[in-house]
């Protein structure tokens, strides 16, 4: 594999949409600067800086408890790492609910001051009004509908979504409503297969899949997940590619171990003086550190 370069072509919305149909797109979360740079180092198409941040970054049962200041915050990191990919900021919980204007405001600062490329908003009919307002001051909307975790209470937890004939109706019907407001693709979550193919046949716009089977248009999955920085749970659909948790408690461990002894910083670690520079300065020699480290 290649990596991208700053010469690689950026991704736009455009190239997006573009590839419906086309070679499927790869989409991660990353909430740093230093997972953004993998991520966009490893080839995804676009990196999300999604909501996941009160769960796995800051330990909250839900996504419901993060604000517009931390989501910003996070995704002008985020930018800062990416060459390439397509930053997708996630409009978070109470930040498009209470009116148009609102939603236009705080999805203004993700693209000003967030530094993204386009934002994504959780829902289908309820919050069309407020993405066409966001679509009309000329914002690039992502749209995500089926387990919207948002609406956690009202769905009454974190469930599957369109498993009866009325229930994947209603989300063909959001589909094709977001396709038609404008918006450039569409996230699918946690539906039946047969629901998301069908989603994705019907639709001009590129469906990005997450625990929706393997006939979308795309995917996309939490870092931590796919990395095993996560243990609090694992969805079904989630694949650990790594177990990065694992190797960074054993790393963490032997840094303690070894400070403990005292073999943690070695002459390779410290800086040294010049031997007349620390003699005028009446500094003697330090013991050499004991088994307790201490001397």
């Amino acid at each position: 594999m290649t990596a991208p370069t700053a010469a690689s072509a950026p991704m736009t919305v455009p190239a997006v949409t573009a590839r419906k149909g086309g070679p499927r797109l790869a989409m991660l979360t990353a909430h740093d600067y230093a997972l953004a740079r993998l991520a966009d180092a490893a080839g995804v198409d676009m990196v999300l800086v999604g909501d996941s941040l009160a769960m796995v970054g800051l330990g909250r049962p839900d996504t419901l408890d993060v604000g517009m200041d931390a989501m910003i915050h996070h995704t002008r990191a985020v930018a800062c790492g990416v060459l390439r990919a397509l930053v997708v900021g996630d409009m978070p919980f109470g930040s498009y609910q209470a009116d148009d204007a609102d939603a236009v405001r705080n999805a203004v600062r993700f693209l000003a001051e967030g530094r993204a490329g386009a934002v994504k908003v959780e829902g289908g009919a309820r919050v069309l009004g407020r993405i066409e307002a966001i679509l009309r001051a000329d914002i690039p909307v992502m749209g995500h509908i089926g387990l919207t975790p948002q609406s956690v209470a009202r769905m009454g937890g974190f469930k599957v979504q369109g498993r009866t004939a009325r229930a994947a109706q209603a989300l063909l019907d959001d589909a094709r409503r977001l396709e038609d407001a404008g918006c450039f693709a569409l996230v699918l979550e946690a539906v039946p297969a047969p629901v998301a193919q069908a989603v994705t046949a019907a639709v001009g716009i590129p469906t990005i899949g997450i625990g929706a089977g393997p006939h979308c248009d795309g995917q996309v999955l939490v870092s931590h997940d796919v990395l095993g920085l996560f243990d609090r749970f694992t969805p079904r659909f989630v694949k650990r590619y790594a177990e990065l948790g694992q190797a960074a408690t054993q790393a963490m461990a032997a840094f303690c171990e070894e400070v403990r002894s005292g073999a943690f910083p070695g002459p390779e670690h410290s800086f040294a003086m010049d031997p007349d520079e620390q003699r005028s300065a009446g500094l003697d020699a330090p013991p050499a550190p004991g088994p307790g480290g201490r001397g």
